[in-house]
């Protein structure tokens, strides 16, 4: 399926104008999914009039917008869940249900004869889906969507967030999870610690979520929680292979012009006949094996996340990279640079056969 990326907007606490510049700044750096909340709602009138100008905005920028809403929204602005031309008459693509029904209800929702998509809550690791789908919903239309959680240690361990996502990949369902912007202030309530999806995300740079998130190949669409996301982390996420796996490297002081080009090649994947020691990208060296390759860096203990090149003393072996998994001494093998010790956590995705790249960061 294809990935996306998106942003958040919160009309009830945020200014218009800064809105429009934000969907804006977004949409030309390609991102393609808003979602937007709408659980503070009061007046319907001034709801349809603020919400519809900043929708059809983001429509005009190319952008798919989710509403999340709860029940108590139907009630206050006199919405029957019957009747859901209210949210389709703002422009809006689909809705996210806040809070769950009892299945039936959902699966009716689905074929709405606006076509609004539904949007279910992921981040709950019990049957709901199934139960929905086995009243014959309308699959096409419904979409899942995990939570953030704007209190610091509440957010889902990363074992319960691939449980509950496997439930909806399974099934083929269009997946969304929330990732946080390390300086953006705007949230829908008055504690934001940060909005992510994971606690293990809280605190680290909002492209490496992303790349995280991405890489364990359960969610399509990830989206920035809070507002405004800084321009640097915007175009940083926007930059990002989506499809394969990348890892931000630091060279060594010593690192040659040839190790560098050979780490930069585009075209790394781990051998199938896999080894516990390392992750070995082989075909550099027979891209560069006429190139000489001298020892530099190799007399010490390599680490996880260190970065290595066959020097000319490795035979056959000259110029393979390897990503260190297990510490260990080789001569014969010139260090050349080290994972970004935040990014260690992408090493457990590079299983047989992964495509993968490196970013260099200094």
């Amino acid at each position: 399926m294809k990935r996306e990326i998106g942003i958040s907007v919160y009309p009830d606490h945020s200014d218009p104008k800064k809105d429009r510049e934000y969907i804006k700044k977004a949409a030309e750096l390609g991102y393609t999914r808003i979602f937007m909340s709408m659980l503070e709602v009061k007046d319907k009138a001034k709801a349809s009039q603020k919400f519809s100008e900043i929708i059809g905005y983001a429509k005009d920028k190319g952008f798919e917008v989710i509403l999340d809403i709860a029940p108590a929204i139907f009630d206050k602005l006199g919405i029957s869940y019957d009747d859901l031309s209210f949210f389709a008459k703002l422009g809006a693509d689909g809705i996210r249900l806040d809070e769950g029904f009892d299945g039936n209800k959902e699966a009716m929702l689905s074929y709405n004869p606006e076509g609004l998509a539904i949007e279910l809550n992921m981040s709950n690791n019990v049957a709901y889906l199934e139960n929905i789908l086995s009243y014959e919903a309308n699959e096409p239309f419904i979409y899942g969507c995990h939570n953030f959680y704007p209190q610091e240690g509440s957010a889902l361990p990363y074992d319960f967030f691939v449980s509950c996502s496997q439930r909806f990949k399974r099934h083929g369902i269009k997946t969304a999870a929330f990732v946080t912007s390390q300086s953006a202030k705007v949230g829908p309530w008055d504690v934001n610690d940060g909005l992510p999806t994971l606690e293990m995300h809280r605190h680290l740079p909002l492209d490496l979520q992303a790349r995280h998130m991405f890489a364990t190949g359960l969610i399509d669409v990830v989206i920035i929680g809070n507002a405004y996301a800084s321009d640097e982390e915007l175009e940083a996420l926007a930059a990002i292979d989506r499809y394969k796996l990348s890892l931000g490297i630091e060279f060594v002081a010593n690192a040659t012009e040839l190790e560098k080009k050979i780490v930069t090649d585009p075209k790394h994947f781990r051998r199938g006949d896999i080894t516990a020691q390392a992750i070995r990208s082989t075909m550099v060296r027979v891209k560069y094996a006429d190139e000489p390759n001298p020892a530099h860096d190799n007399m010490r203990e390599f680490q996880v996340g260190d970065v290595v090149v066959g020097n000319d003393g490795f035979g056959k072996y000259k110029n393979e990279l390897q990503i260190v998994l297990e510490p260990h001494q080789d001569p014969r093998k010139n260090l050349v640079g080290k994972i970004l010790p935040e990014e260690l956590i992408l090493l457990d995705f590079v299983k047989p056969w992964t495509k993968f790249c490196f970013v260099p960061k200094n």
